[in-house]
């Protein structure tokens, strides 16, 4: 099968996915079906909890359930398609099913990482200036602040979505990984794809790093301001409130960091694949039990979810 052009023809893409290995491919769907089950019903349980719970209607807690809505849809992008591949002899996906897939998945992904800054923006405020919290984070402002984290996050998307429309692939039409990804599909083009890959560097640069750097400056004020508190419980119980969100940023962006600020020339197969899978699937999966586990409000709103559903 070969694609000359990629406005004239009607092939499409191979998935490899995770594993070529037949005898992996069982195991394989066994493991990641029970895990998307998993991430859908723990990230649908928060969203519920939250929403039939008033004293949870905080903006910390409408940031935490559209992170799970959204974990929900990124997961969804991914995981079925994988799924089906792994049960199918052909694995195919069409050209338009890529670019389609390509955008949700940079779409969602982006938005993730907007609301892990509007989360930390909450903690900084909560704790720096918690006199002024209810004025700063009232519901107008959180539902601008989600608003804006969709719309970036489409508009990146649909830029890098036309960006990779307009690559021609005329060689292997093989790709070395488990969905449509900016890298591994860049790796098939045969059109010159420097300049592409300079637009997509500085683009992914300028839309990642900006929350991102949002995290790290809340933090680093939100460290000072706890190292005045004079007793180490203080200090302790302050930054305690700020545990889950932190080990959902260092899952998240450690894997995205390594997967996609490397050049091309970098890119490896194997471990590229392991880490995305981390931010993908494990990571969504892992939220729910992340924020709830240590969470008081959370096990209390499981458990009025719990009595409402048996009453």
């Amino acid at each position: 099968m070969e694609m000359k052009n990629h406005s004239s023809s009607t092939s499409g893409f191979i998935l490899l996915g995770l594993s070529s290995n037949p005898e992996l491919q069982k195991p394989l769907f066994a493991i990641f079906l029970l895990m998307y089950l998993i991430t859908i019903m723990g990230n649908m349980l928060i969203v519920l909890a939250i929403h039939s719970d008033s004293r949870l209607h905080t903006p910390m807690y409408f940031f935490l359930s559209n992170l799970s809505f959204m974990d929900i849809c990124f997961t969804t992008v991914i995981v079925p398609k994988m799924l089906v591949n792994l049960l199918s002899e052909t694995k195919d996906i069409s050209y338009v099913g890529c670019l389609i897939q390509m955008y949700f998945f940079m779409a969602l992904a982006n938005t993730d990482s907007y609301l892990l800054a509007s989360m930390a923006i909450d903690r900084l405020v909560a704790i720096c200036n918690p006199f002024h919290y209810d004025v700063v984070m009232s519901s107008q402002r959180c539902l601008l602040m989600l608003l804006g984290s969709c719309t970036i996050s489409h508009l990146h998307s649909l830029f890098r979505v036309l960006l990779m429309s307009h690559l021609s692939f005329c060689g292997s039409h093989v790709i070395k990984h488990f969905f449509c990804d900016t890298q591994p599909v860049l790796k098939l083009s045969c059109s010159d794809t420097s300049s592409s890959q300079i637009v997509v560097m500085t683009e992914t640069l300028a839309v990642i790093v900006t929350p991102f750097l949002c995290i790290l400056f809340s933090y680093l004020r939100i460290i000072v301001t706890v190292l005045r508190i004079p007793s180490a419980a203080g200090k302790w119980k302050t930054f305690s409130t700020c545990g889950s969100h932190l080990t959902v940023v260092a899952l998240f962006y450690g894997s995205v960091i390594y997967v996609y600020f490397r050049p091309l020339s970098m890119y490896s197969v194997v471990k590229d694949r392991v880490a995305t899978v981390m931010y993908t699937v494990v990571t969504p999966m892992l939220n729910p039990f992340i924020y709830s586990l240590r969470n008081k409000d959370m096990k209390r709103g499981l458990r009025k979810l719990r009595e409402r559903i048996h009453s």
